[in-house]
């Protein structure tokens, strides 16, 4: 993997003044890149994570589950060292040239004093990141120009879906009319949570994620539908590669292995864009952290990687105002990072706001700027996985919104592939105005913003299959629409907070997803498209973006870091952006992890940010 420089052979772009910082807060930024630089430079002398030296020192006898990433892809040898410290191999994770092993708490010191061994981490827990009005995502990112300008679907291409499982519901089979032929389009299936071979959605997450990539709106169209509910691609194929639990939760050694699966049948089945809804806290930065270099190789096999920015925009409990708090893999610079706006109930785009509980940047430990885009997110309505564990009244869909009648149909809707031609051309049997919808139901956050982007990468390469990873990313980055308000506030009904956000390249990246424009583009990022990182310049007292000159943000007036994030990038001002501490986190060598607090974000439903972030998934944004 090669890094952007950081001290020489640097394209940087002045993009704005701050306000004047204070001795203690340069001397924090300081401390910080010194130490990440140290990090990277000297990894061998910091082999165990941070949350790893923690356990150390305690009774001998205990063991933690770890992903141990080699220097070289680890042979039998280095298996049988892991094994001779009491270790026992659980996992081969070749793609980050690693494995999953469960080891003696007692030898751990000694594993990361092996010269074979680059860095030791837990096999973390990772989950999703995500209520009546009618939803209008496709419309507001201009898909159905795609499909009746271009006649693209989606068709060929496959998507790999690494989340709680998909269930092949009907608006996920294709069908041809005239002679009632039909199929899935979930072409292949692969579990990968232990204790059980299920591979349907047991929680309901990935299903509803699938249908935003591909639904083909099956049940919702017909004379008596005024609203069909469409994926972006909907032809596409999903390959469903399930790493959630029933609860929606995960670790990060099955989500590893899942994207190792997808990059070796890539092939097989076309696999161009792989769909990661799900995250966890960032604990390290990126070159060491497992997940994001499995999203890394992905990446470089020449799949496009779309990851969710995380739902901690509301975040303020180390005074950042939600800054800093975008979650791994977002984290990591080559992957598209996608936030969440809300479409307040219009096709249109310019009433369009952010989403308050959409997560920022920039990223702990690196400053690296996220989100690279933002998407429809909020009070999205696609498939419903039956039996589903988030089935509840908040999520459900009602007939009487999308429907020109009072009635539902007799069978079971999109939960019978079989019923398909009578459930898309008619109702019957009269039924109460409030009758819950069989085929769809809506969900909130970043989780279902990024199957949009993901949905738009399938068109784009559906149109150009010899685009590259870093074209598509560049390509929608620049496409981007850059128009929003100043500022945009929304009030919480439950506590009465009040949160005000502020349309700077932290909270909306290179702006609002347009597939249209990104379609009439001919332009072709030649070299890489990785995110740049935010700096500040004491002596000019500025702000800048760090490029390589490897890098095609800036390297001509095409890719010139204006056009692509607009020209009023950053906030000033001493009370948001570049107050004291703010989005620059403290002096400690943690940097920007004080924003987690002391809980871990992705935790069990007792954590009390975890029940948040299902709330928001749940209820989403008025």
């Amino acid at each position: 993997m090669t890094l952007p420089k950081r001290e020489k052979n640097l394209n940087n772009t002045v993009l704005s003044s701050a306000a004047m910082w204070g001795t203690r807060v340069l001397l924090s930024i300081f401390v910080l890149l010194f130490t990440a630089s140290l990090s990277l430079a000297h990894g061998k002398k910091h082999k165990l994570s941070k949350d790893l030296e923690g356990v150390q020192g305690g009774p001998n006898g205990p063991t933690v589950d770890v992903i141990i990433q080699f220097n070289q892809a680890p042979t039998d040898v280095q298996h049988g060292k892991v094994q001779g410290k009491g270790g026992a191999l659980k996992r081969k994770l070749d793609v980050i040239k690693g494995a999953h092993y469960s080891v003696p708490v007692e030898s751990l010191q000694t594993l990361a004093d092996d010269p074979d061994i680059a860095y030791i981490s837990p096999n973390r827990p990772v989950s999703h990141t995500s209520t009546s009005t009618v939803d209008y995502a496709p419309e507001t990112v201009n898909a159905p120009v795609a499909w009746q300008q271009w006649s693209l679907d989606g068709t060929g291409v496959g998507v790999a879906v690494i989340d709680s499982g998909v269930t092949a519901v009907g608006d996920l089979y294709w069908w041809i009319p005239s002679n009632q032929t039909y199929g899935s389009r979930v072409v292949y299936s692969q579990n990968f949570v232990p204790g059980t071979t299920e591979t349907s959605d047991q929680y309901g997450h990935g299903t509803h994620v699938a249908g935003i990539i591909a639904g083909a709106g099956w049940f919702s169209t017909g004379s008596n539908f005024t609203h069909t509910f469409k994926g972006i691609a909907p032809n596409a194929n999903i390959i469903n590669l399930r790493v959630l639990d029933q609860n929606g939760v995960g670790t990060d050694s099955s989500v590893i292995a899942a994207i190792q699966a997808a990059i070796n049948l890539k092939s097989t089945y076309n696999i161009r864009v792989i769909n990661l809804s799900l995250g966890r806290q960032v604990y390290e930065s990126y070159p060491l952290d497992p997940l994001c270099q499995a999203g890394e190789a992905a990446w470089n096999a020449g799949i496009v990687v779309v990851a969710a920015a995380g739902n901690q925009g509301r975040n303020d409990s180390e005074s950042t105002e939600g800054y800093g708090t975008i979650a791994a893999p977002g984290n990591d610079p080559y992957v598209i990072t996608v936030g969440a706006m809300k479409t307040a109930n219009t096709p249109t785009r310019s009433d369009d706001t952010i989403a308050s509980y959409s997560s920022k940047g920039p990223t702990a430990f690196d400053y690296v700027v996220k989100p690279d885009i933002v998407a429809p997110g909020n009070q999205v309505i696609s498939t419903l996985a039956p039996n589903a564990a988030l089935l509840s009244s908040p999520t459900d869909v009602y007939l009487s919104e999308y429907s020109n009648s009072t009635t539902t149909s007799t069978s079971s809707g999109g939960n019978n592939k079989n019923n398909k031609k009578n459930t898309t051309s008619s109702l019957s049997t009269t039924v109460a105005t409030n009758t819950i919808s069989p085929s769809y139901m809506r969900l909130s956050g970043t989780s279902m913003a990024t199957p949009v982007v993901s949905g738009a990468a399938v068109l784009l390469l559906q149109q150009n299959p010899n685009l590259t990873p870093d074209q598509v990313k560049a390509r929608l980055m620049k496409t981007a629409s850059k128009t929003f308000p100043a500022t945009s506030t929304v009030t919480d009904p439950t506590t009465g907070i009040i949160y005000t956000d502020y349309y700077d390249i932290f909270t909306v990246g290179a702006g609002y997803l347009d597939i249209a424009a990104a379609l009439s583009s001919n332009d072709l990022a030649d070299a890489s498209a990785v995110s740049p990182t935010a700096t500040f310049d004491p002596i000019t007292q500025s702000v800048y973006l760090v490029t390589g000159t490897s890098v095609v943000w800036g390297s001509d007036a095409v890719w010139d870091t204006s056009v692509v994030w607009g020209t009023n990038v950053f906030v000033n001002g001493t009370a948001v952006l570049w107050g004291n501490s703010v989005c620059w986190g403290s002096s400690t060598s943690d940097g920007f992890s004080v924003v987690w607090g002391t809980g871990v974000v992705w935790g069990n439903t007792t954590n009390q940010t975890t029940s948040t972030a299902l709330s928001i998934m749940i209820d989403g944004e008025k």
